[in-house]
């Protein structure tokens, strides 16, 4: 696999761009967001994924080697190919995706040109547990600690947008027995009480 590529940008089109490495113009296909970086005659490090066909090398190009471990984790969901997988970080970074899947937000989803409702719940039914934590919930405690399962949700709900106030009257209604390990059903269990105080 060709993991990553470090060269200077000799052409950028709408949905590519060519960069020279050793003497070899390659072409990788990249999200408006990575394209947008790049400046023709400067060099450049991206993060790639190499996706072989019968009749096709395609070469994609990622900002960040944490957009390309999404773009192959995307593929493994019935019915996402690397076009659509590309699409999906084209529209959000990969935190917002992970956050969309943990809160199942089929609306930010949806949003992607090309996936509908279903397609929308196969893939939070099918990688909503593999997809990982989004940034707040992956927030450690002073010390370099794992953040407690409350903790990270009072971080996720103000990442979303709430108050502090609300974000901790919602952690309050968490039950005792929490199961530290699922904190997308934590999550849930906190919006909707938050739903409650609407």
């Amino acid at each position: 696999m060709i993991a990553s590529v470090c060269g200077r940008v000799s052409a950028v089109a709408p949905d590519s761009a060519i960069i020279e490495v050793g003497g070899v113009g390659l072409l990788v296909h990249c999200a408006p967001g990575t394209l947008a970086s790049l400046r023709v005659g400067e060099s450049t490090t991206l993060a790639t994924a190499l996706v072989v066909r019968e009749d096709a090398l395609t070469l994609f190009g990622f900002a960040s080697a944490d957009e390309r471990a999404l773009f192959e984790l995307l593929q493994t969901a019935t019915g996402v190919g690397p076009r659509l997988a590309q699409s999906v970080l084209a529209v959000h970074s990969p935190d917002a995706v992970r956050r969309a899947v943990a809160t199942e937000d089929l609306g930010a989803l949806t949003q992607v040109p090309g996936i509908g409702r279903k397609g929308a719940q196969r893939i939070v039914l099918e990688l909503k547990d593999r997809l990982g934590p989004a940034g707040p919930y992956s927030a450690a405690m002073p010390g370099g600690g794992p953040a407690s399962a409350r903790g990270q949700v009072r971080d996720a709900l103000i990442e979303l947008g709430y108050p502090g106030r609300e974000a901790d009257e919602a952690v309050a209604t968490l039950p005792v027995d929490l199961d530290e390990g699922d904190l997308g059903g934590a999550l849930k269990l906190a919006l909707r009480a938050l739903d409650r105080r609407a």
